[in-house]
């Protein structure tokens, strides 16, 4: 239902804008057909290699340049059109822009009649490049506002969040990058999934096995259930207190009902205090203004001035494989374990699934 009241929205955006900004009453002038196949991939698999902005964009425009020149250079549709068509899956594969829906858009402009010729090369641009720039627009705000990322930009799980040289630790004994790069280049046909999609799905996989093979431990079983939390409003001088007694490196931060809205740890206070040097230029610009107008908006006095807001939690009923790539591949040191309803239930940490793996292996038959 997402999907449909995506295309709905996307379709219905795109015709109206389009017959504003070119100031016709008539729909057909304004919105091009291959839309609806465009909409197809934008609002139900936006996460697709063939549905990203510059595919959408870039393949409809440059598939209708290629059809406007092959309907000039050929009389005859009936070559002019098949030529139109692998054309520009040509040229979409060179410049790395296929998306299926332009090959309608080809032949569009070969077979759309005299007021599509009579356009010229225009037609390329307004309604073509238009259309696709209003429905990538409205699917960017859409695919958002309802919990998908797009565009889908690559976020690979086995990328060393340290900076060295070393694999992720889960690739010194399973698959690494190189790995998954060499089986995609021996298998040698397009996949219409993006390459960090199917190394997650890769990964999920080995988990599964994992917890098919030894047994299902979940992170209920194993997480802290008496931990220490503060709230958004608490002065930093309490929270620094609380961390440096309990000897921990983060706490999660929770609301009035529980749920978790933040985590602050060590590292943001010493980016608190100025010894962290990896600052970004806008909190650098907000520094030179805070000194100059006398606003001393760089010293917090609150957990909510320097906590972290995008947190990921685990569900208690998860398996603790769900916690070997979020702790050895993206750095997390203690992930905040939540209940059904989504309130804070305990922290698990790195000591807590060592102990686990580790009375897993001893229960194991010899």
């Amino acid at each position: 239902m997402r999907s449909v009241a995506g295309a709905l929205i996307g379709l219905l955006l795109t015709a109206g804008l389009s017959m504003h900004l070119l100031g016709t009453a008539t729909l057909p002038l304004a919105l091009v057909a291959p839309m609806g196949a465009s909409a197809v991939l934008l609002f139900c698999v936006p996460a697709s290699p063939l549905a990203q902005p510059w595919s959408v964009i870039g393949g409809n425009t440059i598939s209708a340049l290629v059809g406007i020149a092959c309907a000039k250079a050929i009389g005859n549709p009936l070559l002019a059109a098949p030529l139109a068509g692998s054309l520009a899956i040509l040229v979409m594969f060179l410049l790395r822009c296929l998306h299926p829906p332009s090959g309608a858009v080809a032949l569009t402009t070969v077979l759309g009649g005299p007021a599509v010729h009579a356009a010229g090369f225009g037609f390329a641009f307004v309604p073509v490049c238009l259309n696709s720039a209003l429905i990538v627009l409205v699917a960017l705000v859409f695919n958002n506002l309802t919990g998908r990322r797009y565009p889908h930009t690559q976020q690979s799980m086995l990328k060393n969040v340290h900076a060295t040289r070393d694999p992720v630790p889960t690739a010194r004994i399973g698959f690494t990058k190189e790995d998954l790069d060499a089986a995609l280049a021996r298998y040698g046909q397009v996949l219409d999934i993006s390459r960090d999609d199917l190394e997650e799905i890769l990964l999920e996989t080995e988990a599964q096995a994992y917890g098919r093979r030894f047994g299902v431990i979940t992170c209920g079983a194993i997480m802290s259930k008496d931990a220490v939390t503060v709230r958004p409003g608490m002065p930093l001088a309490e929270a620094w207190t609380l961390l440096r007694r309990h000897a921990l490196h983060a706490l999660p931060v929770l609301d009035k009902a529980g749920h978790v809205v933040g985590v602050v740890g060590q590292n943001d206070f010493l980016h608190h205090l100025g010894l962290d040097d990896y600052q970004t230029l806008g909190e650098r610009l907000r520094g030179v203004v805070g000194h100059l107008f006398g606003l001393r908006g760089d010293r917090p006095a609150k957990v909510v001035d320097i906590m972290h807001r995008h947190v990921q939690t685990v569900a208690a009923d998860d398996p603790i494989a769900e916690l070997v790539p979020l702790m050895s591949n993206r750095g997390l040191h203690h992930i905040p374990v939540v209940d059904a309803r989504g309130i804070f239930a305990g922290v698990v940490s790195h000591s807590d699934l060592l102990a686990a793996l580790f009375e897993g292996k001893l229960m194991e038959p010899a």
